[in-house]
């Protein structure tokens, strides 16, 4: 299956409502009632669900704690079945960046010593997807993570409104002008770098990347008749030692680590993985124990 086009009708699909691209008006019809399951702005003309994100911090500001519950339940089921297969094949903003990253232009890939800096998203969950909302502060309050940090508001929703609507330039204050910036940084890194939004600050992907190691849907190997050659790695844009860590919370499942394994060792699994799991270990135990 081409990932490609799996990335433009997922694109299309999550941004359908097209006549709000042209009149510059925000789809609020039944299906914003639909929480997506990628980063995509719910302000987006285009947009006919709900970004989960903005969801969560909504229901957190207003007490709505069903909601929360309902969303925070979504996302951890869409993690334990498919992990950041999600990332790699159904977000929008990740397709933006990888098309940034095509350009002829020197790349730089991150090393060991920039390697803490995934840890990053984390970080940026739990302060302002979860705890920021929640303490109430009055400039922190609110949705604080699509308010401060995401790019993909500045880029869906900003942008494409004020093509339309001009007078909305006015308004613009200086939150405008410091989303417009980073905005501009990720654009600028994601020329060089592969995917570096995902890497560093979706809080998105941090959630699905808990899953990785043993989602149903995730990466298998040969690894008896693995020469550990480091083919797979070298192909790999994000540098995961993908021969020992299938499981990585960085992998997004792209599988162009496929291409450079030329024994063809390397697929897609779709099961539980019991070993990630310890639950084969405790099987083999409990046929080996005696009353």
């Amino acid at each position: 299956m081409n990932r490609r086009i799996v990335q433009i009708i997922a694109a299309v699909v999550f941004n359908g409502h097209f006549t709000g691209f042209l009149r510059g008006t925000v789809y609020n019809g039944s299906l914003k009632k639909i929480c997506v399951p990628v980063l995509n702005c719910t302000s987006c003309p285009g947009a006919l669900g709900s970004c989960p994100l903005g969801l969560i911090q909504s229901s957190i500001l207003f007490g709505n704690y069903q909601l929360l519950l309902l969303i925070t339940g979504i996302l951890l089921f869409l993690g334990g079945l498919l992990g950041r297969f999600i990332c790699g094949w159904l977000c929008p903003f990740g397709f933006v960046q990888e098309l940034l990253y095509k350009l002829p232009l020197p790349k730089y890939r991150p090393g060991r010593k920039l390697v803490k800096l995934n840890y990053l998203k984390y970080v940026v969950l739990v302060l302002f997807v979860f705890l920021f909302p929640a303490l109430g502060l009055t400039y922190l309050s609110g949705s604080t993570f699509c308010k401060f940090l995401c790019p993909v508001e500045t880029l869906e929703a900003y942008l494409p409104l004020m093509a339309v609507q001009p007078s909305l330039i006015t308004t613009a204050g200086f939150l405008f002008k410091w989303k417009l910036i980073l905005l501009a940084v990720f654009v600028v890194l994601a020329m060089i770098v592969f995917r570096p939004f995902c890497r560093y600050i979706c809080p998105l992907g941090a959630v699905y990347g808990l899953f990785n190691r043993f989602s149903l849907l995730g990466l298998e190997s040969d690894r008896k008749q693995c020469k550990m050659c480091g083919a797979c790695q070298e192909q790999c844009e994000l540098g995961i030692d993908v021969a020992n860590k299938r499981g990585s919370p960085e992998c997004i499942r792209c599988t162009q680590c496929f291409a450079g394994c030329q024994d063809e060792l390397l697929k897609i699994k779709v099961g539980l993985n019991l070993n990630a799991l310890n639950l084969k270990k405790k099987t083999d135990d409990s046929k080996n124990f005696k009353m």
